[in-house]
């Protein structure tokens, strides 16, 4: 039975956030992180996603090796990356080839050389074996049962400097059987009008499928997407919040809006588009780097209006300052002088949790306040979605007390040898038991986690199956030096799935304190454990 809810293949959203996109300065990802980014753009609707390169480095292949056990894809299709083989050899016998099929990804994407110079220079060979190399590589994937895109490196120069020799490449791509060659902006510096033009000759003298690759060095990565698309092609590649090497890449989210709201194409599954704020904000607190504030689209100030002149237009009609109802995206419009609260997105949300909001309007009007109030004080709810479960069931009255904290306290022990030890002891009431508890760890954190676990365990076993997969820290307002408010985000796993939880203080250890008490409060709630 065919699922009308997605796409077809005939445009193709293609994110690379997992392998470009981490080549941003500052972005160091975990197989943990790429997991995570993973099930947000899948959630979203991409139709594939690039992993990264299998036998390159021991974390992709891990990545590959996980993810196939360990998230469900819906929408998205895993693409692995990976290079032609190597010159004056075969692909049979490549041992990189090798690692792209035993990824067991179903797609493949291969970088090939485009530009003569490259060809002579980085690879060392001639341009006839370079042609080789993509046809023998291209066809050997495609004859084990893999789906195959092309990236031709560094085209656009390379057009420049030799056009028929970049058309060469692409037509012996298509020819072995890839069903998309990219034309990849390696140094991102064409213009729109320079994109559309190359688009249209090359797809007019080669027949092949193009999609379009471009890098944001001119700040035209978007841009030249669309004027590629304008020209014919029906593949586009980007990444979240147009994380790239140097300035980054085309960002994913305003190419999709663009695509859907102003073209009117439908590259997404139905109800899709209305998520991306959330996810992009999610995924920006995965790669631990501040949600830009002023993003097209999906930025908190993207539908923000002061006083004066707009916010007279806005009280008449929203559209007279607005290219599109920001509720399309997920967003919502801010009046700066009198904030507008989000009651739709936090009944959405409720929705989304399996608790209905939508006949209690005082009760969002709480929600509402207290996430205002919340978010104010530095806690964020984008990515740490255990954490708002439970402030909406607090708020609703059905929030289980699997435990109360009475005391807690950690200590770190500077010794004359230059080691340190942590301890940490909680005094915490479960199931009207009161209870003393103590633990060590590597450090005061991980001392209190050990802490609570002694302490609770005992009453609620079903804790031996959770366990903390990732921790990062935040400092929130660097300018009061060690002052400074901390904001710390933990996630948690069952084996089964993942949650994020977070915790907001004027300390590291207080935060994550907090951080860890959602965390197992919401193992115990998802558990279905009864409090009493």
């Amino acid at each position: 039975m065919t699922d009308t809810s997605r796409p077809d293949d005939a445009f193709h959203v293609f994110d690379t956030t997992l392998r470009d996109g981490a080549q941003r300065e500052g972005i160091n990802l975990t197989v943990s992180d790429k997991l995570a980014i993973a099930r947000h753009l899948d959630e979203f609707g991409v139709g594939f996603i690039e992993g990264g390169w299998p036998g390159a480095n021991p974390r992709d292949t891990e990545f590959f090796a996980r993810a196939r056990e360990e998230v469900d894809f819906r929408h998205a299709k895993l693409v692995a990356f990976g290079a032609t083989r190597r010159a004056g050899g075969s692909a049979a016998d490549d041992p990189q080839v090798k690692a792209l099929l035993d990824s067991g990804a179903d797609v493949i994407t291969l970088v090939a050389k485009a530009h003569d110079r490259h060809v002579e220079l980085a690879l060392r060979t001639t341009l006839d074996e370079n042609l080789e190399m993509v046809r023998d590589t291209v066809a050997h994937l495609v004859a084990a049962g893999r789906r195959v895109f092309v990236d031709c490196e560094h085209f656009f120069d390379g057009y420049r400097a030799n056009p028929a020799y970049a058309k060469a490449v692409v037509r012996t791509a298509a020819e072995a059987g890839a069903d998309v060659v990219v034309l990849c902006d390696t140094n991102g510096g064409m213009l729109p009008a320079q994109i559309h033009a190359v688009i249209s000759t090359v797809l007019a003298d080669t027949g092949a499928r193009l999609g379009i690759h471009a890098q944001d060095d001119t700040g035209c990565a978007v841009a030249n997407t669309l004027a590629a698309v304008d020209a014919g092609a029906t593949h586009v590649q980007c990444t979240a919040n147009g994380y790239g090497e140097r300035v980054g890449n085309a960002n994913l989210f305003p190419v999709v809006a663009a695509l859907e709201i102003k073209y009117g194409k439908r590259v997404l599954p139905e109800g899709r588009l209305r998520e991306m704020t959330r996810i992009s904000h999610a995924i920006a607190e995965v790669v631990n780097l501040t949600p830009s504030t002023h993003q097209p689209y999906v930025g908190v100030s993207a539908f923000a209006h002061k006083a004066g002149l707009h916010a007279s237009a806005i009280k008449v009609d929203p559209d007279l300052y607005q290219h599109i109802d920001p509720e399309q995206v997920g967003n919502t419009m801010r009046m700066l002088v009198s904030d507008m609260a989000g009651r739709a997105s936090v009944e959405l949300k409720g929705k989304e949790l399996g608790i209905d909001l939508g006949g209690d309007r005082e009760l969002v009007g709480r929600v509402v306040e207290r996430v205002k109030e919340r978010e104010l004080r530095g806690y964020t709810y984008e990515a740490a979605d255990a954490s708002f479960e439970l402030l909406l069931r607090a708020e609703a009255g059905t929030l289980p007390v699997y435990f109360e904290v009475d005391s807690w306290r950690a200590i770190t022990e500077d010794r004359p040898d230059g080691s340190h030890a942590n301890e940490a002891t909680v005094k915490l009431t479960a199931k009207g038991e009161t209870i003393h508890a103590a633990g060590e760890g590597n450090g005061p954190v991980n001392a209190l986690d050990r802490a609570l676990r002694a302490g609770l365990e005992r009453i609620y076993p079903e804790l031996a199956k959770i366990g903390l997969v990732d921790y990062k820290v935040r400092i929130l307002e660097g300018r009061s030096g060690t002052d400074s408010t901390t904001r710390v985000l933990i996630s948690t796993s069952d084996g089964r799935a993942e949650w994020s939880t977070v915790g907001v203080a004027d300390n590291v250890i207080a935060a994550s304190w907090q951080a860890l008490a959602d965390a197992y409060t919401y193992g115990l709630l998802r558990a279905g454990v009864e409090p009493a």
